[in-house]
């Protein structure tokens, strides 16, 4: 299994069958190596349904024919788009062909804004546990540090965790690396920094810092094999 960071949130998991996408924001993104019309994805996983984070979803999804899986509220909106969706919600999970999702509790929010300015309430943000062949996988989303963390550390051996570092929207640097030592992933991954001007960060610096398990800071389309 090949796991790859593409910017800001952007994450691509690849197994022997399958290609998952969390949080597709490809376009727009100027950090993100991939391209919207010709990227793959057999599945779509959302945390919540902001903009840079439900990116290129319809786009990608009505190409390829792809599963959306996303919290309640945002899987029912898109599914009225004329999207293929599966709704969950925190706490919940489920196992698929490809693995098992399970949402785990953000302290964020979650709305989508289409063309016109219109605000549709996207229901509660989300992070996302991915278990697939024995490895586990935990895009914590945008959120604030929060001690449930150290809840989802003890009761997961996770591989790769990818934590938000840019601080304005999401936790900064400073809580950023509790929540790493709290999550004990082998290996953490910092996100969600340096998109726009008002979260900015130095990642390296942030990963150098991190004392439990590995932190590791990826450049756009660096891979972790598990």
């Amino acid at each position: 299994m090949k796991v790859s960071y593409h910017g800001h949130s952007v994450v691509q998991v690849v197994t022997d069958s399958h290609t998952i996408l969390i949080d597709p924001f490809i376009s727009g993104n100027e950090a993100c190596d991939l391209d919207a019309s010709t990227v793959k994805a057999d599945v779509i996983l959302l945390t919540h349904g902001h903009n840079d984070h439900v990116g290129d979803t319809f786009e990608i999804a009505k190409r390829n024919d792809a599963l959306v899986v996303a919290p309640n509220e945002l899987a029912v909106y898109l599914g009225t788009k004329g999207l293929v969706t599966h709704p969950m919600h925190i706490g919940g999970a489920r196992e698929f062909d490809f693995g098992k999702v399970k949402f785990t509790q953000a302290f964020h929010g979650s709305s989508y804004t289409e063309e016109d300015g219109t605000v549709i309430y996207g229901g509660m943000p989300a992070g996302i546990l991915l278990t697939i062949e024995g490895k586990t996988i935990y895009h914590v989303g945008d959120t604030a540090l929060f001690t449930d963390l150290k809840m989802y550390g003890e009761m997961n051996s996770i591989d790769v965790a990818f934590i938000p570092i840019g601080d304005n929207f999401t936790m900064g640097p400073e809580d950023a690396l509790v929540a790493a030592d709290w999550i004990n992933a082998k290996v953490s991954v910092p996100v969600h920094y340096n998109t726009f001007p008002v979260i900015e960060q130095d990642p390296k610096a942030w990963a150098s810092q991190v004392k439990t398990g590995e932190g590791r800071a990826l450049n756009v389309g660096d891979i972790i094999e598990l």
